[in-house]
């Protein structure tokens, strides 16, 4: 697991409104250290923190509607 104080990018506002896929390649390439995960709008997932996960949360059409961030 990665360390939570690791100095990377942990945060990505910008993303907002674009298309997930893209979002998730450029999370991923911003912080190799992150396992980024798509998620529709309204499934289930687990409220554990992790230090190195981020959600991709998007909407039916694949839009990035929330602010991905590490957690």
């Amino acid at each position: 697991m990665t360390d939570c104080s690791d100095p990377r990018k942990s945060s990505w506002p910008e993303l907002v409104g674009t298309n997930g896929e893209v979002a998730a390649h450029i999370i991923e390439k911003e912080n190799p250290k992150v396992s980024v995960r798509i998620v529709k709008e309204g499934m289930m997932v687990t409220m554990d923190f992790r230090c190195d996960r981020v959600r991709v949360w998007v909407d039916n059409y694949g839009i990035v509607k929330t602010t991905p961030h590490i957690g």
